[in-house]
């Protein structure tokens, strides 16, 4: 195990050490288009503090995809599997002008990154996948000697036939808005109320954000553009087959493991099937909550591993004859299927614990990531069909996607909230703590809060959302929650 992860270490080492940048500096319209890209971002998002995020976070996500896409098509990059993650990841940061949790806005937003990375590089391989996801961090530190000598040959050219008039017609543009804009303000209420909206207040910390956004949104495009010219050498990484082991060698552990399998499924049916479960579950010394919330994490490390298992199995496997294939075929199917029999229990456990004691968000994410480790199961075992299936590495990767796609169109505050509401008009047990602490997402399932509950949850939200939100702020689960907290009846006692 040692000498496999030197071995490893090393050959990224070569990779990166043999990652050659694009031949010649930067593009003139390469440095243009990230700078246009860095000044409408900044000026999107430039009242993200005051007024949050919202169509502001597309706008800034149009313009880069915008900015990054000659390049790629000129590379070549633009391919059905590219367009597929990139517009996966275009989804991801639009989530940012629908929901209101931050939680899971920052998580959509920290997974378009490495979608983006993969859907630049692209290749069908797990080393293409994973290595293709990481390598945008590591292109922005590539890309500045290429985009400073870009930058210089612009400055040596003094007066380039396709850069300067560009230059010249965005300042400009930009200094004609300012000054006729201005004049227009002056002269109608109605027009400064417009751009009192679209345009965030000055300020020294305002404009702090704006230059730093503006950087970053820079230096992300030409690292994306970088990346699309350049792909590292990721074809490098790939390690030759391993050797087929004996079929007894491989197929003695992982009989022993489908067996332990089959008894854990066979006492989880005992379990499930028996009538007086207390009485069962005296013997632990367990309540039927706390015997669900013991081993949950354990299976959720137990589908993680079998993951593992099956990865290796797959490397050493025999398949010379009709009787290896016929082997690995049946062994790993039933490691498979007995696997989702695990996930099934996990995500039963998960869901008793949640019905005594309510939904949180941990628990919604871990259930979330549970069912996705099962959906990883099926694919795997229809991969193991064939024994060979280049799709599968891109299809395991799309669907941590569209899996997290699905988390945010659910509305997960709103689903943690209408959950618990449901929870308290059957038991009469509500965390109203829990509740306040959510997003504005969570506002339309408290409508159905009994009296008083709801109208204090309502005023709570009521002072929480009320502050101006410029237009380049509107978030659809704000402006829901505006319209329900804004019909809300007065409070008669304190809350």
């Amino acid at each position: 195990m040692t000498v496999d992860l030197e071995k490893a270490v090393n050959s990224l080492d070569r990779t990166f050490e043999t990652w050659s940048p694009p031949p010649g500096p930067a593009p003139a319209r390469v440095l243009v288009s990230a700078l246009i890209a860095g000044l409408v971002s900044a000026a999107a998002l430039g009242d993200v503090f005051g007024g949050g995020l919202g169509i502001n976070v597309v706008i800034a996500a149009v313009v880069v995809a915008l900015a990054v896409l000659p390049s790629a098509r000129s590379a070549g990059r633009v391919d059905l599997t590219g367009a597929g993650f990139a517009l996966a990841a275009l989804c991801l940061v639009s989530v940012g002008a629908v929901r209101d949790a931050a939680w899971i806005v920052g998580l959509c937003m920290a997974a378009s990154v490495p979608l983006i990375s993969y859907a630049l590089v692209g290749g069908r391989s797990w080393t293409h996948v994973l290595a293709g996801g990481l390598a945008l961090p590591f292109a922005g530190g590539r890309m500045l000697p290429w985009a400073g000598s870009g930058v210089r040959a612009v400055a040596r050219s003094g007066r380039g036939p396709a850069t300067l008039p560009i230059i010249w017609a965005t300042l400009t543009a930009i200094g004609l808005l300012l000054v006729f804009g201005a004049l227009f303000a002056g002269a109608d209420a109605a027009f400064r109320d417009l751009l009192g909206h679209l345009v965030p207040p000055v300020s020294v910390g305002t404009s702090l954000w704006q230059v730093l956004v503006c950087v970053a949104v820079i230096g992300f495009v030409l690292a994306a553009t970088f990346l699309a010219l350049a792909p590292p050498p990721v074809s490098e990484l790939v390690s030759p087959p391993g050797r087929p082991a004996g079929r007894w060698v491989w197929a003695v552990p992982l009989v022993a493991l489908n067996l332990l399998f089959v008894a854990f499924a066979a006492v989880q049916a005992t379990v499930l099937l028996t009538a007086d479960k207390d009485r069962l579950l005296r013997s632990t010394g367990l309540g039927y909550a706390e015997y669900a919330r013991q081993g949950f994490f354990q299976l959720v490390i137990v589908t993680v591993l079998v993951l593992v298992v099956v990865a290796v199995a797959v490397r050493y496997a025999p398949r010379g004859s009709v009787a290896d294939r016929a082997v690995v075929r049946s062994l790993l199917g039933a490691l498979c299927g007995l696997t989702l029999v695990v996930v099934a229990v996990a995500l039963r456990r998960l869901y008793l614990y949640e019905e005594a004691y309510g939904w949180t968000r941990l628990r919604l994410w871990v259930h979330a990531f549970e069912l996705w480790l099962g959906v990883v199961i099926v694919l795997i075992a229809a991969a193991g069909i064939r024994l060979r299936a280049a799709w599968l590495p891109g299809a395991v990767a799309g669907s941590a996607a569209a899996a997290l796609i699905t988390l945010a169109a659910l509305n997960p505050d709103g689903f943690i909230a209408q959950h618990n509401v449901a929870r308290y008009n059957e038991t009469g047990k509500l965390d109203t703590q829990y509740l306040y602490g959510l997003s504005a997402d969570a506002v339309p399932a408290l409508r159905g809060l009994p009296e008083p509950h709801r109208v204090c949850a309502l005023e709570h939200f009521a002072q929480r959302l009320d502050h101006d939100e410029g237009r380049l702020s509107a978030n659809l689960g704000r402006h829901r929650a505006r319209a329900i907290v804004a019909d809300r009846a007065v409070p008669t006692e304190s809350c």
